[in-house]
C-alpha cells in the first residue's frame, strides 16, 4: 500500500511539471506553437519567383529565431507546394488539399498565399470556414475583396461565415490595368489588339486595361481568348498582323504560354521596332525572358505593383541589400511582398501574446495599419486590401527587365 501512494505521490509531481512545461495554447508564460504555411506553386516555371518568396519568409523567420512572444511562442512554417508536374502550375485539387490540411491543423494560424488569383478563389472559403487569416504576397484579381469589381456574387461568395479572412499586400487589378492603359496612351499607342490566357487574373486585367484604352481614345482592334496549351499561335498572329496595331497587350501569366505569343508575333513581322508588347506583373519574371528567349523579348512592357525590389528606399533597400548578401542572388518582383507578409503575420501573433488563437490574430492582422515595412508604411483596409497604390512600368533590355518610371 505504501509502495502504491509513493508511486501516485511520483506520477502525481511528474503530471505537475509536465503540465508547466507543456504547450498550453495562450496565457502568460505558456508554450504554444503556431505554424505559418505558405501554399505557392514551387513546381513549373513559377518556382523561380516563389523561391524568392519562400527565401524571404524563412529570412524573416530566421531574424526572429523562429520565434514569438519573447520566446513563448514557436514559430513553425510548413511550405506548401499548390502546383503539379504534369499542369507545371497551380492546381485546383493541390490548393484544395493544402487548405483543408491547414484547416485540420490546430497549430496552422496563418496562410501565406496564393500565389494565383484563381489559386484564392479556392482556398478563401475553405480558410474562411476554419477562421484562419490569409495573406496573399501577389494575387491582385479586385473581385476578391471588392464589390461590383468582378463577376456576379464576388466577393461575398467567397466568404461564407460573412466575415472577412483574407489580406493581400499587393495592390489590386483595378489599379493595374487602368495604370497599363494610361501608360499605352503615354507611349504613342492608337491601335491596341487585346489577349488574355481566359483565367480569373488574366481576363480580370484586360478588362481593366481595356476599358482604360478606351476612355483614353485608343482603338481597340481587336480581342480574343487564346488557348494556353496550344502548340503555337501563328494563325492568330497573322490575324493581328491585319489589324496594324501599335500594340499587343496580354492579360495573362508566363505559365499561360506567353512566351510562346512572343515568339509567334515576331516571326509573324511584328518586330520591336514596330509592335509594342505588353503585359501585367504574370510575366515580369525571369521565366517569361526564358520562355520567350532573350532576343523575342527584347523591348516587352510590363508593369507592376508596386517598384522592383532594386528600387525600394529606406528599410526596403537594406532588406534589398541583405537578401543579395544572403542568397547571393536578386530577388524576384514578389520577395519583399513575401517578407512583409511574414513580417506582419509576425507583429499580429505578438499582439496575440494572452490569446493565441485564430481568431485573435485574424483579428490582429486585420487591424495592420501604418505599418513600417520594407513597402513602406502600409496598411490593411476593411477589404483587406493594401493600402499601397504605386505602381511601377518595366522594359526588358538586353535581356533583363529594366525600371522605367512610376505609373500614373
Amino acid at each position: 500500500m505504501k509502495r502504491f501512494l509513493s508511486f501516485s505521490l511520483v506520477l502525481t509531481m511528474i503530471m505537475v511539471i509536465l503540465a508547466a512545461c507543456g504547450t498550453q495554447t495562450g496565457g502568460s508564460g505558456t508554450k504554444t506553437t503556431v505554424t505559418i504555411v505558405s501554399s505557392l506553386p514551387r513546381t513549373g516555371s513559377s518556382k523561380g519567383q516563389t523561391d524568392t518568396i519562400v527565401n524571404a519568409i524563412k529570412m524573416r523567420l530566421e531574424e526572429d529565431k523562429y520565434a514569438a512572444c519573447n520566446g513563448n511562442v514557436e514559430i513553425k512554417y510548413e511550405d506548401l507546394d499548390d502546383a503539379t508536374a504534369a499542369k507545371g502550375a497551380w492546381d485546383e485539387t493541390k490548393e484544395a488539399e493544402n487548405a483543408n490540411a491547414a484547416a485540420s491543423n490546430k497549430d496552422v494560424m496563418v496562410y501565406i498565399g496564393t500565389f494565383n488569383s484563381g489559386a484564392a478563389k479556392i482556398a478563401i472559403p475553405i480558410l474562411n470556414n476554419a477562421g484562419i487569416v490569409m495573406i496573399s504576397p501577389a494575387n491582385t484579381y479586385p473581385g476578391l475583396t471588392k464589390d461590383g469589381k468582378g463577376a456576379e456574387g464576388e466577393p461575398a461568395v467567397y466568404y461564407p461565415k460573412g466575415t472577412r479572412n483574407y489580406t493581400r499586400v499587393v495592390p489590386a487589378d483595378d489599379l493595374q490595368g487602368a495604370a497599363a492603359g494610361n501608360w499605352a496612351k503615354e507611349l504613342g499607342v492608337t491601335n491596341v489588339y487585346i489577349l488574355d490566357d481566359t483565367e480569373l487574373y488574366g481576363k480580370g486585367i484586360a478588362d481593366v486595361f481595356a476599358a482604360t484604352a478606351e476612355a483614353n481614345g485608343i482603338k481597340i482592334a481587336g480581342r480574343d481568348s487564346i488557348d494556353s496549351k496550344a502548340s503555337d499561335y501563328k494563325a492568330l498572329m497573322s490575324k493581328i498582323a491585319a489589324t496594324n496595331p501599335d500594340m499587343i497587350y496580354f492579360g495573362g501569366i508566363t505559365q499561360s504560354n506567353a512566351g510562346q505569343l512572343v515568339k509567334d508575333m515576331r516571326a509573324a513581322g511584328m518586330t520591336a521596332d514596330k509592335v509594342k508588347f505588353m503585359g501585367p506583373d504574370g510575366i515580369y519574371e525571369q521565366a517569361f525572358i526564358d520562355a520567350a528567349g532573350a532576343d523575342n523579348a527584347e523591348g516587352v512592357y510590363a508593369t507592376f505593383g508596386g517598384v522592383p525590389p532594386a528600387k525600394l528606399e529606406g528599410k526596403g533597400a537594406e532588406w534589398y541589400n541583405a537578401y543579395k548578401a544572403k542568397f547571393n542572388a536578386e530577388p524576384e518582383a514578389y520577395a519583399a511582398y513575401g517578407y512583409d507578409s511574414t513580417n506582419v503575420a509576425l507583429a499580429a501573433i505578438n499582439k496575440s501574446c494572452d490569446s493565441i488563437n485564430r481568431e485573435t490574430i485574424l483579428k490582429n492582422v486585420f487591424a495592420t495599419k501604418d505599418f513600417d515595412g520594407v513597402l513602406g508604411k502600409w496598411g490593411f483596409d476593411a477589404s483587406g486590401d493594401t493600402t499601397l497604390t504605386q505602381m511601377s512600368g518595366q522594359q526588358i533590355k538586353n535581356g533583363a527587365f529594366e525600371f522605367v518610371q512610376v505609373l500614373k
